[in-house]
């Protein structure tokens, strides 16, 4: 999934320092990062309250179905 996040500049240099020196992309660096960082730190889940609408359903052309679609969507494209 692409996402946006705003990294401090110290880290994100360290971080493409080690994507470099382990021969992998910066993305797998950050990935191994926050698994290993999850791993520690459990994290404990209340129940889920899900909200709902009245309403006729999803605009005209949008399929829930389409992953790529929707986020192309989202993004304004």
């Amino acid at each position: 999934m692409r996402t946006t996040i705003n990294i401090d500049d110290q880290l994100l240099m360290y971080a493409k320092l080690q994507a470099t020196q382990q021969g992998c992309t910066l993305k797998q660096v950050v990935e191994d990062a926050l698994r290993e960082f999850f791993s520690r730190h459990s994290l404990e889940r209340g129940p889920v309250k899900l909200e709902t609408v009245a309403g006729a359903g999803p605009k005209p052309g949008v399929n829930l179905d389409d992953g790529r679609s929707l986020n192309d969507i989202m993004d304004g494209r």
